[in-house]
């Protein structure tokens, strides 16, 4: 009965979720131009997600084939791989569609609730980040259970391990394009809207009659709300059926080390339950806090719960791999404890860390915005001063885990601690997909003219947004990092007697390309954001020509043709990144003379590369963000101001670093190390 455990706790989590949308849709949406506006903005989030899923149809199917076909040649892989493949594909769509639809009815009814008060829009906008947090870890534990349950019965435990991994293959590729794509959408919408409006009009950000708003708001919600749970969802998955694999590779596919990934997940829903319910039910105090108190609420319910597992399960020890010949290691309960708390620990480390980076209550915001009196150029300079700074306690926390895990642990410990910093995800993506809902509450309440008081409320909890989805890439990385670790490891498994050592060119090879890969594929993310911004730069800069009227607010500029600009763009660029990431690791395998052994330093150079890098790019860009909204309060002279002119320069630089590169990147280094465990014993031979 235990092995249903999860099942039956991810669809608890669903029901939940399903409960928090009905509240928010019965939550008043207002009238006039607030819904028109909210209408807008919905047909132009579901028209570019129908378009992006048609091509990742094409995608799925073609892949999915290619996975049949490689079966009949391969007994390394299964020939049920490919059914994986398309579920864990499909619930990876699925959980950033159900997100977005919920987002965009949830953006009005949170403006509207702000006219009340601080809390009543808090509210609104955190139980429709609810419904996406529980919809991720729901039908992640469904899905891996389900798959798991299916196929352990009747498959060799290699072929269940590759079926598991086609299974977050599927989620990861679909993660990276969504989060690519939608990444590049917004922030192509974002750049053309500051640039031209705020600096060359002089016009507030989010005003209607700016031709990028619509597309901006749109952005939001493809970006930040569909892009992240898809993101999130694979980063779960991963992390769970990393450590199957592991558990796998040294018991029995009935053994407890096998399961116990998936009864922590189950847990882990219900302590982000209880700390979602405590958000909220808090009335009258400060948003933030609030976000806190839930985080801490669910680790603190996560811990004791937990504790008592282990100690249910392991009470004479736990089975945690196999030594060099080949005995068992068996170690106490509460080692295995600890290395999972190592993992939930250096998450809320990482998340605090975050914050204290990227809001505008602490200095290195503060600083930014001070560098900002001198013009742009020391916005930038003190910008990305302070994203390689934030690199620091992210590396020596994650340090710190995975030493304690894999000493206590071995191996298996690694992947569990993963497991523990995502164990409470339901949670923290509420938190995260919050910050994209009062983004977009706070342009309706702009764009319909709904008063500066109404405004003024919408932007505080905007700004707290901003931080909360810092916090959520800030998991998202720090967790990439442990899970692709737990993959390294379990390909190093997979791959036998190979040799990886660093004086082997080969090897060093691989380490090289591996480190270019985060920067080739930031790259080109960053580049189809230029190109596609200057795009939306030189149709908003006509539209304000030639359309008389729209300054004066006499005429309504074309917002389709903006959000058909984004649009184009985010499918047409999403392409190349993402197909790299899957081709690489397969080129560097088959190569004479490389292999399995480059693959190998492949791996470890991307995993070291791209953990830093993404660090750095989603602090300075979300520090750099609060850096103007700190001044857009009244600080250092307010709107308008030279400083505000050179922090917005500061803003439309890091948006692309925060919203695109840099959370693409912890997908790009699972998605190699999937499919470089996918296709191992063709390195090899």
């Amino acid at each position: 009965m235990m092995e249903y455990f999860a099942l039956i706790v991810g669809i608890i989590s669903l029901f939940v979720a399903a409960l928090f949308a009905v509240y928010v849709k019965r939550k008043d949406e207002g009238e006039g131009a607030m819904v028109e506006i909210a209408g807008y903005i919905r047909h132009g989030a579901m028209t570019f997600l129908n378009r992006e899923y048609k091509y990742l149809s094409i995608y799925i199917v073609a892949v999915s084939i290619l996975l049949y076909i490689g079966s009949l040649y391969s007994k390394s892989i299964s020939e049920y791989t490919w059914i994986a493949f398309v579920v864990g594909a499909s619930f990876s769509a699925l959980a950033g569609n159900i997100g977005m639809r919920i987002a965009t009815l949830a953006n009005v009814r949170t403006a509207k609730a702000v006219e009340e008060d601080t809390h009543s829009g808090l509210k609104v906008a955190f139980s429709s980040g609810a419904v996406m947090g529980l919809t991720v870890v729901g039908l992640g534990v469904v899905g891996v259970s389900v798959i798991y349950l299916a196929f352990r019965s009747f498959v060799s435990p290699e072929n269940l391990s590759n079926i598991l991994f086609g299974f977050g293959f599927g989620a990861s590729s679909i993660a990276l394009f969504a989060r690519v794509g939608g990444g590049i959408y917004t922030k192509a919408a974002d750049v053309g809207a500051d640039l031209v409006g705020k600096i060359e009009a002089g016009i507030p950000e989010d005003d209607a009659r700016n031709p990028a708003a619509i597309a901006d708001n749109v952005g939001d919600d493809v970006g930040d709300t569909a892009g992240m749970g898809a993101d999130l969802f694979e980063s779960y998955v991963d992390s769970i059926i990393a450590t199957i694999a592991i558990g796998v590779m040294f018991a029995s596919v009935w053994h407890d080390i096998v399961i116990l990934p998936l009864l922590i997940a189950g847990i882990g829903i219900l302590s982000s339950i209880v700390g979602i319910g405590a958000v909220v039910a808090m009335r009258n105090r400060d948003p933030s806090k609030a976000m806190n108190t839930g985080v801490i609420t669910s680790a603190v319910v996560m811990t004791i719960l937990a504790g008592i597992l282990l100690y249910m399960l392991g009470a004479q020890g736990i089975l945690v791999g196999k030594d060099v010949h080949q005995k068992d290691i068996i170690v106490p309960w509460y080692y295995v404890f600890i290395a999972l708390l190592s993992g939930l620990g250096a998450g809320i480390v990482i998340g605090f860390s975050t914050e204290y980076y990227t809001s505008d209550k602490y200095g290195p915001t503060k600083e930014i915005a001070r560098a900002s009196g001198t013009g742009a150029a020391t916005n930038l300079i003190t910008g990305m001063s302070v994203g390689m700074m934030s690199t620091v306690i992210p590396i020596i926390t994650v340090s710190v885990a995975i030493l304690i895990a894999y000493y206590l642990a071995d191996l298996y410990g690694l992947a569990i601690a993963a497991v523990g910093m995502l164990s409470t995800l339901g949670m923290t993506l509420s938190m995260d997909t919050y910050g994209p809902v009062a983004d977009n509450a706070a342009g309706i309440a702009e764009m319909a003219h709904l008063g500066e008081d109404v405004r003024a409320r919408a932007e505080d909890l905007d700004a707290i947004g901003n931080t909360t989805a810092a916090i959520g890439k800030g998991f998202a990385i720090g967790s990439a990092a442990l899970t692709a670790l737990a993959l390294f490891a379990t390909y190093t498994n997979s791959v036998g007697n190979v040799t990886m050592d660093i004086s082997d060119p080969a090897v060093t090879v691989g380490i090289f390309i591996g480190a270019l890969m985060p920067f080739l594929f930031s790259a080109l993310a960053l580049k189809a954001v230029g190109i596609a911004a200057e795009d939306m730069v030189n149709e908003v800069r006509r539209q304000f020509k030639e359309i008389k009227g729209i300054l004066e607010g006499k005429a309504k500029p074309d917002y389709n043709r903006c959000i058909a600009i984004s649009t184009d763009a985010a499918i047409k660029k999403m392409i190349l990144p993402t197909v790299l990431a899957i081709i690489v690791p397969v080129v560097v395998g088959v190569i004479p003379g490389l292999g399995a052994k480059a693959v190998g330093g492949l791996l470890g150079g991307s995993i070291a590369s791209g953990f830093l890098l993404a660090i750095y790019m989603a602090n300075a860009g979300g520090a750099w963000d609060n850096a103007k909204k700190y001044i857009e309060k009244g600080e250092l002279g307010g709107k308008g101001s030279e400083a505000h002119k050179a922090a917005v320069v500061g803003d439309t630089v890091g948006d692309p670093l925060k919203d695109t590169a840099g959370p693409s990147l912890n997908i790009l280094i699972k998605l190699m190390s999937i499919v470089s465990l996918i296709f191992a014993s063709f390195f090899i031979h």
